[in-house]
């Protein structure tokens, strides 16, 4: 077994069965989560989403609010751009593609406030389609693990998307989250609790 079969096999164990910590039921609210999630954690944002969705239920409902009521809503996750993307990205998705999110990363990443990683977000969990969003956590671990080398998230998910089974890239997704969250700290990861320390270049170099 290679070293990439060996580090995702004990992912798998590690992470059986991984679900989205967001929490979001169709693509509007994926959307606005995930917007909601750069640079927050997904407690916070869960702790916000059920105000916004309760009184923005649906596009329509975001696309004709402003930001500057929205955004007492969502304060507490960070910057006053998100609730002005999240209302411009709602009315571009009313006036442009009839009220319905679009699928595809053209469309997503064309909306105010959408990057590659929240649309393959979007892309993977509000429909299905086969996506390996890389932010923070995937971006560390899988350069530490020596799954990726890129310099940059894209050329990261190229990498990872070459090296894993189309099949597995969601789960992969959030297996490498969660171990970055729980273990592969960025500062003062616990090496010592890692059961995939043989692969590791940052312990290596330690």
């Amino acid at each position: 077994m290679d070293d990439t079969k060996a580090i995702l096999s004990e992912l798998k164990r590690l992470y059986p069965n991984p679900a989205p910590e967001l929490h979001f039921t169709n693509p509007y609210e994926t959307l606005v989560a995930t917007i909601l999630s750069a640079q927050c954690t997904d407690k916070r944002v869960n702790m916000v989403t059920p105000a916004v969705f309760r009184d923005f239920p649906d596009v329509y409902a975001m696309a004709a609010t402003t930001p500057e009521t929205l955004y007492p809503y969502v304060k507490s996750c960070g910057f006053q751009s998100k609730a002005a993307n999240i209302v411009a990205a709602c009315r571009m998705i009313v006036e442009k593609h009839g009220g319905v999110v679009p699928s595809d990363m053209a469309a997503l990443t064309a909306l105010p406030g959408v990057g590659r990683k929240t649309a393959n977000v979007v892309m993977a969990f509000a429909f299905g389609i086969p996506a390996l969003p890389v932010d923070t956590h995937v971006f560390r671990v899988s350069k530490r693990l020596g799954l990726a080398n890129g310099k940059t998230p894209e050329a990261v998910e190229r990498q990872l998307m070459a090296a894993i089974p189309r099949e597995d890239w969601r789960d992969a997704h959030h297996q490498l989250i969660f171990h970055g969250r729980r273990v592969c700290h960025a500062q003062r990861p616990d090496c010592a609790a890692c059961t995939l320390l043989r692969y590791c270049a940052h312990a290596k170099e330690a």
